[in-house]
Order: C-alpha cells, then structure tokens, then sequence
C-alpha cells in the first residue's frame, strides 16, 4: 500500500515560495488599509463632535450677543417738587413712592410731541418699559439733589423697540402681524435720528434679579445662588468626602460590610441627580424645615450628589501614593494618623482638588434637583446670605427657555454663555492644579 502523499519536489519548493511571499505582501497590505481605515474612521468622528460644538458655541454668541446691549431712550425729565416731594418732605419714603411713570410720560410726549389723543398717547407710552420708572427712582434717591431740576436720564426702551433696534422685527410684515405698528416705528426712527435711542451696555443683565419684562430681567440673584451653593458643596463634600475615603482605603477592615459600602458608592456616583433632590425635598425641608428657595438647601442636595465623586477620586489619589512612603514613615517612627496627615494625604491632594473641582463642575450645571426644592422661585432681591431666597444659573436658563417674549431667547442664550465659562474655568482649574502639584513617581 503507497503513500497517496506525494513527497514535494525542488521545483515545487521553488514555486511556493514566490506565491507565499505574494500572499504575505497582500495581508500586510490589507492589514495597513485596515489601520488607515479605522484612522479616519476615528478623525472623522473627532471632526463630526469639533463641528456640532462649534456650531453649538457660534450659534450662542450670535443669539446672546445681543444681549449684551439694551436700548436705551434719552428723555428731559422735570422732576417736579410738588410730585417728587409733596409738602416738601424729602424722605426715602415719599421718594419711593413718588410717581415717577407720570414724570416719564410727560417728557415722552414733550420729546415727540403727540398730543391729547388716548390712541396717541398709548402708542407712545409702550416705547417706554415698564420698569423705566425704577431706574428714575434710583437716580433720585442717590442724588435728591435733583428735585426741582430738569434733567437728562437714560432709562430702557420697551422690549418690542429693542427687538426692532437690533433689526429682529421685520418692516416689510404687515401692520397686523408686527408687535409695533407703523406710528411707533416712526417714533422710533426719530429717536434715533435725533441721538435720544441708542444700543448701550446692559449692565442689568449681570445685577438684576427675576422679571416679567425681559428688558428689565438679568441673572444676578442666579450668579450669587450658585456661588452661594457652590461655597456650600465644597464646605461640605470637601471635607466630609476625604474623611470618608481616608477611613475606607487606611483603616477600615476588608469584610463584606466595606464591600458593600464600596459598591454603593460607587452605585450613588451613577444616581440620577434628580433622585438627590428628592431626598433633599424630604430630609431637609420636610423633616427639618428649612426655607425653601435657599441656597443652602441647594447646596445641601448638590454636596450629597458630589459626595461619592469626591470620595471615587480621593481613594484613588490615595492608592497612587507608593508604599514606599508610608514604610519610611513609619521606619522613622512617625504613627500611622501622622503618615496620612503629613506624607499620604499631602501627596495625594493634587488628585483630590482634581476631583472635587470636577464635582463641583457637574452640580453647577443641575437643574432637576434644584426644581425639587423650589429654586424655581421668581427672585428679585438679591440674597444677602446662604439662607435668603435665591435662584440658580441652570434654574434662570430653564426660566426663560420657556418664556413667551422674543427678547429672553437672547438671554436664554446669554445666560448659557455665562454657564459655560463657569464651567470651561472650574474644569480647567483642575487640569492646572493636576499639573502643577502632580508628583511623577
């Protein structure tokens, strides 16, 4: 019985072995296309997020930019003794409650001459906005002086005229279909024409606090809740979060208890915020009663929420410090609580900071939870501390996405801006102090 194997023969060898070498060449070829493939895939997809950001970031600036500018309407008020101060009296409280609206009013229709007619006289009392009043009382008060004077103020022009300045009213539409009519836009180009309408900067975006008239409202109840709250998370996760990470990787035992505390830390990291905001709705106002609105609250239920990112990131800066450390630490006699104090928690406080700032990023951005407790509240004084009514940046944005006038989608936008520089700085604090405080082992 024969071998059906034939043995292989010199030429065979020589024939297989180009053919091996070909086969070979194209893998290596295929390989390589494989790579430069999977290359482009992944810059493709980098140049897809870089695109939408950019449109995200180009689209904000040209809607808030607007913001940043508010009309403002030149007017020759007298203000007349007899309505300022009757009887003479000038206190605080006859000058609060003087009506400032007629003063207004009368110089309005002095300056563009309209006469006895209602119809007249509503249309150019609406040019007018209606917290204009406020900003005469404020010159007044700081300067009472000025009564029995005729003076030239600066006071906001209505939302609507303010659309129409920044070119976001359309003329061509018909009378009808426009929020001004016909005898108001003229009125307005005059103002403008005789330099008593012009776009200046809207310092009340960045002072005022909550109101229905857009060119009147502004985010500074906002930004001094949320710095208020943010004081709070770190006075309150900082320290309670490096306790707590110190006890669990130092001196805690290895059981199934610091198991099981170790999985659920790491499980409230994934929680939904709003599920935060719950408890805080029911442990600090329901059972300990605290004000509602309050930027302690919210920070309350931000820090529980921060808790377990701080406590993630503390433990591991602590792991990353080398043994070695603490074995000389202790070889020179030093006892384990001076160890951590004095070497293993200095060392590891790069990773700390980095994580609590990164925290501390995410609960600036909330909003559900905050919803929960009633930060939602119309806020126009500004809080004088932790414990006054406030609102939050995130909260503002909320506010006014889902108000009805066309000037908030300007300050929607704005306020957004605003959000994301916050954030763009706190992230970046972190990546600095990473780098600057970063030991290389």
């Amino acid at each position: 019985m024969t071998d059906s194997a034939l043995p292989m023969t010199v030429a065979d060898s020589a024939t297989s072995a180009p053919r091996k070498l070909v086969l070979d060449k194209k893998r290596v070829r295929s390989r390589y296309a494989a790579e430069r493939r999977f290359r482009a895939y992944g810059i493709a997809a980098i140049a897809f997020g870089l695109f939408f950001l950019a449109w995200l970031f180009v689209t904000l600036i040209l809607q808030g930019y607007g913001a940043l500018q508010q009309s403002k309407m030149r007017l020759d008020v007298t203000l007349d003794a007899a309505t300022v101060a009757p009887g003479g009296q000038v206190d605080d409280n006859a000058l609060r409650t003087a009506d400032y609206t007629a003063l207004l009013r009368t110089a309005l229709r002095t300056t563009l001459g309209v006469g006895s007619d209602r119809g007249e006289r509503r249309d150019a009392y609406a040019l007018l906005s209606n917290g204009a009043d406020t900003e005469l009382r404020n010159r007044v008060l700081a300067d009472p002086s000025l009564i029995g004077k005729t003076v030239s103020v600066w006071v906001s022009a209505a939302a609507d005229v303010d659309t129409l300045i920044k070119g976001q009213i359309s003329r061509d539409l018909p009378e009808n279909q426009r929020r001004l009519n016909d005898r108001q836009i003229a009125w307005t180009d005059k103002l403008v024409a005789d330099g008593r309408l012009e776009k200046r900067f809207n310092t009340a975006l960045f002072v005022n606090g909550a109101s229905s008239d857009p060119e009147q409202a502004g985010m500074g109840v906002a930004i001094i809740g949320s710095l208020y709250m943010m004081l709070v998370v770190l006075l309150t996760a900082l320290p309670v979060g490096v306790a707590a990470a110190v006890y669990l990787e130092e001196f805690a035992p290895r059981n199934r208890w610091t198991d099981l505390i170790e999985v659920n830390i790491n499980n409230l990291a994934a929680v939904p915020s709003i599920v935060f905001g719950l408890l805080g709705l029911a442990i600090f106002l329901n059972f300990f009663g605290m004000p509602r609105s309050a930027p302690v609250v919210g920070g309350l239920v931000l820090a529980l929420m921060t808790l377990p990112v701080v406590i993630i990131a503390t433990r591991a800066s602590i792991k990353a410090v080398p043994p070695s450390i603490r074995e000389a630490a202790l070889g020179v006699g030093a006892s384990k609580m001076q160890v951590i104090t004095h070497h293993v928690v200095p060392l590891a406080l790069p990773g700390i900071l980095t994580g609590t700032i990164i925290g501390m990023a995410r609960a600036l951005g909330e909003t559900a939870p905050l919803l929960l407790i009633g930060m939602v509240a119309f806020v126009v004084a500004t809080p004088a501390t932790p414990f006054d009514p406030a609102t939050a940046l995130p909260v503002q944005i909320y506010m006014w996405a889902g108000a009805s006038e066309r000037a908030f989608v300007e300050r929607t936008s704005a306020a957004i801006l605003i959000l994301l520089v916050f954030l763009i700085v706190m992230n970046a604090a972190a990546v600095v102090l990473r780098r600057r405080f970063e030991r290389r082992w």
